[in-house]
């Protein structure tokens, strides 16, 4: 998700030091890598490694909860959910959506272990005092699932548009760790070696690095109300967080540009899974978690590999909470988010909430 007009940097030397996002493209006395060279060049659609088919099941989701005490899911500051609590929901979900035993083997489902994997995640809402954000707690099972399904841990990188954003997730603090060799990337609106292509309409864009150099993606978001587009989810986080200039495709709510930058091969053809972290959620005033009130608590994981479908019942989440708070809806707020509906029109998944089936699952 990209919201923000201006430039940002790490706050922790630290970690910008472990960040890859800003790594040179050359190696000793001025030699390309080939990591470097092939990113060089034009990206394409992206193509399952042979013999490996990722599944797809369009219009299919599944939401997880566990239990009616929100507060016995968190930890004592009531902010992030229990490390224990957090894997259990995602592992349910996972093998719920696969019918496989375990976390390891559902994501085997999506990901092969010859794939180059990109996990992008989205911390825009946490960077003050890691309020609001793709919480660790689910980026790490899912991170150390794919390493134990023998992607190399070189060949993960979890990435994000900023430091401030990255840190929000809570990757690198307070021991929070990810497995060894496993990058992070900040990519700063810059990191995108491609030629520009004009994507909506005559908008030059580029798509980031760490988009362009993966064959899988993995899309960690959440559910969140949208000052420009009425809601941020799956598609947006994918977009406006993977290129290097989001702030020119905001225009009339930023639709159809989300639909159209999500529909490009570069992008639609990497990205195998989404997870929504709704442990808690946005229901006004943002992408950015400036009002305590409109943070509710609302203790849910979804999996599904149908973003439009996902954006969909989660902006059906965001009315529902809405009109319980007596707010007018987004349509009526001027902030319908049509670009779901063209999302559906170019291919990209199901909008009709009769052909969307959701398995909701108390543990």
């Amino acid at each position: 998700m990209s919201e923000s007009h201006r430039d940002d940097t790490l706050t922790r030397r630290s970690f910008l030091r472990g960040s890859t996002a800003l790594a040179g493209a050359t190696v000793g006395a001025g030699l390309i890598t080939s990591e470097a060279a092939l990113a060089a060049e034009q990206p394409t659609a992206a193509t399952p490694p042979a013999g490996f088919k990722p599944m797809n099941a369009p219009g299919k989701i599944v939401k997880v909860t566990k239990g009616n005490d929100f507060a016995s899911l968190m930890q004592q500051n009531q902010l992030w959910p229990k490390p224990e609590v957090a894997r259990q929901m995602l592992e349910t979900a996972m093998t719920t959506f696969t019918g496989a035993p375990n976390l390891k083997e559902a994501l085997a489902k999506f990901i092969s272990k010859d794939d180059v994997v990109a996990v992008k995640v989205n911390g825009i809402a946490g960077q003050s005092g890691a309020t609001m954000a793709v919480n660790f707690e689910l980026i790490q099972p899912v991170v150390e699932g794919l390493v134990a399904m023998g992607v190399p841990p070189d060949k993960i990188t979890v990435y994000e548009q900023y430091g401030s954003y990255l840190l929000g997730t809570r990757v690198g603090r307070k021991g929070n760790k990810l497995p060894d060799g496993v990058k992070t990337g900040i990519h700063g609106n810059a990191d995108a070696p491609m030629k520009p292509i004009k994507v909506f309409e005559r908008v030059d864009t580029r798509y980031v690095r760490f988009l362009t150099e993966a064959t899988a993606v993995i899309d960690m978001t959440q559910i969140k109300d949208h000052s420009i587009c009425g809601y941020t989810g799956c598609l947006k986080n994918m977009t406006h967080g993977s290129i290097v200039n989001p702030h020119e495709h905001h225009a009339h709510n930023a639709s159809p540009q989300i639909a159209v930058l999500y529909a490009h091969d570069i992008l639609k053809s990497r990205v195998r899974l989404h997870i929504t972290d709704a442990f808690k959620i946005i229901y006004d005033k943002g992408p950015l978690d400036k009002d305590p009130k409109r943070r509710i608590p609302y203790g849910a994981v979804y999996v599904s590999t149908d973003p439009v479908a996902m954006d969909t019942i989660g902006w059906k989440v965001v009315e529902e909470a809405r009109k319980q708070n007596g707010l007018k809806t987004l349509t009526a707020a001027k902030r319908e988010p049509t670009y779901i509906a063209k999302a559906a029109e170019l291919g990209l998944g199901i909008h009709d909430v009769n052909k969307i089936r959701m398995k909701e699952v108390a543990i």
